[in-house]
């Protein structure tokens, strides 16, 4: 028992003599790590159309089920993307969502993106149910301001 007692202080004073690492947010930020994954962002192509095509592959391969999508047709008169078709309705509901990354491995157009914002708080659940509108990048973007990453492989 006395031992267990003193490894237990000696892993106290270990700690107590190191230098502090506290970072004092907001003033000070954090570097995040390359591969950061934090709020989503519908990504658009350069002359504003959208790159969703609503193909629904991130809603299926939600592990949490944290994504709703319904397609809507594309018309000659209204063209929202390139393809026959674009997400009439996206939906996130980032209270469920576990950040993991399977929809944007899953986008076959680069659409959705994962990227640096982290600071999601807010008043009411309600609010954390973010709309198309809410993730869409601005036209005047383009491509938008997340990079993508590539993967390091290992071997």
């Amino acid at each position: 028992m006395l031992l267990d007692l003193a490894k237990g202080f000696a892993v106290t004073l270990k700690h107590v003599f190191r230098r502090r690492c506290t970072v004092q947010y907001p003033e000070q930020r954090r570097i995040d790590a390359p591969a950061f994954r934090g709020r989503h962002r519908l990504q658009r192509y350069a002359d504003g159309l959208e790159r969703c095509v609503g193909c629904a592959l991130c809603a299926s391969v939600c592990p949490s089920e944290a994504i709703y999508l319904e397609a809507g047709e594309n018309t000659p008169e209204r063209r929202v993307s390139n393809g026959e078709r674009y997400a009439a309705v996206y939906r996130i509901h980032l209270l469920r969502c576990i950040y993991c990354g399977f929809c944007e491995e899953a986008c076959p157009e680069d659409a959705i993106v994962m990227g640096p914002k982290f600071e999601l708080s807010n008043d009411g659940r309600a609010k954390l149910v973010i709309e198309k509108e809410d993730m869409l990048t601005p036209v005047e973007e383009g491509w938008g301001e997340y990079e993508s990453f590539p993967i390091p492989t290992i071997g």
